[in-house]
């Protein structure tokens, strides 16, 4: 672990978290676990790329791999890894330049491992330019997170900071208008909200929304109206709703 308790080295897990991961190549890699017996496509695919990265490869079954990975959804598929690949902030703010139409994803301290990844995944599809995390308080990019992603955090820029309204300003100041999901006095339907142009979506807090600082650097608040008897929705469902409204305005400019 460095400093911070942040660990550099783990495993991904699972076929599909494996397979983008491997695709993706952007981390070091120490060791790939397969299934023993017949190759499936998939696995063909995993082995063709680490002969390429010449990637130590070890075929097992699953009693060994419960011993090494432990009581976890793996389906007897994984691979040893260095720690994620964040980027720095500044180079999302240069990706969100470049795109007239780009669309960043701004989390505020979630905390669950799965509403994270559901939500990298979306971003994934939406195509975002970014992805912006605080430092603290909140699920980094571990490999829980890589496996409720089905893999798709490893295609994304992701920056962690120290302060997210600091980096939300500068997001503004490159254009970029940002919208955060709440339930207060000011918000007003996520549809009467104009996501064309750039534009940054924030997601608060599974338990107390958006931060009072976070909340008030944005520059609009959508909330999405309920016609049933629950409160709110999920994070992870409530950002997906959003990015696609974002995507479906920005329509054929993207």
């Amino acid at each position: 672990m460095d400093k911070r308790g942040k660990r550099k080295e783990g495993w991904i897990y699972g076929r599909r978290p494996v397979l983008e991961t491997l695709r993706a190549g952007r981390r070091e890699f120490h060791e790939l676990i397969v299934p023993s017996g017949p190759a499936t496509e998939e696995t063909e695919e995993m082995l063709a790329i680490a002969r390429a990265r010449r990637i130590p490869v070890r075929a097992a079954q699953r009693g060994e791999c419960d011993r090494i990975l432990g009581q976890l959804n793996h389906q007897c598929c994984a691979v040893r890894v260095g720690g994620y690949p964040y980027v720095g902030v500044e180079e999302i703010y240069e990706a969100a330049e470049a795109d007239p139409e780009a669309i960043v994803l701004i989390l505020d301290h979630l905390e669950d491992p799965q509403n994270v990844g559901s939500l990298l995944r979306t971003a994934e599809a939406c195509g975002v330019c970014g992805v912006i995390i605080p430092e603290d308080r909140g699920v980094l990019v571990t490999p829980a997170v890589v496996r409720a992603s089905a893999g798709a955090a490893e295609h994304l820029r992701i920056a962690h900071v120290v302060n997210l309204a600091q980096a939300m300003k500068g997001l503004q100041e490159r254009n970029v208008w940002l919208t955060g999901l709440d339930l207060t006095e000011e918000a007003k339907p996520y549809t009467e909200i104009d996501f064309r142009g750039r534009c940054g979506i924030v997601v608060g807090n599974e338990g107390e929304g958006l931060g009072h600082l976070v909340g008030k650097t944005c520059d609009f608040i959508g909330l999405i109206p309920m016609a049933g008897q629950v409160a709110s929705l999920n994070a992870a469902v409530a950002g997906a709703v959003a990015l696609f409204e974002a995507v479906r305005q920005k329509g054929a400019k993207r």
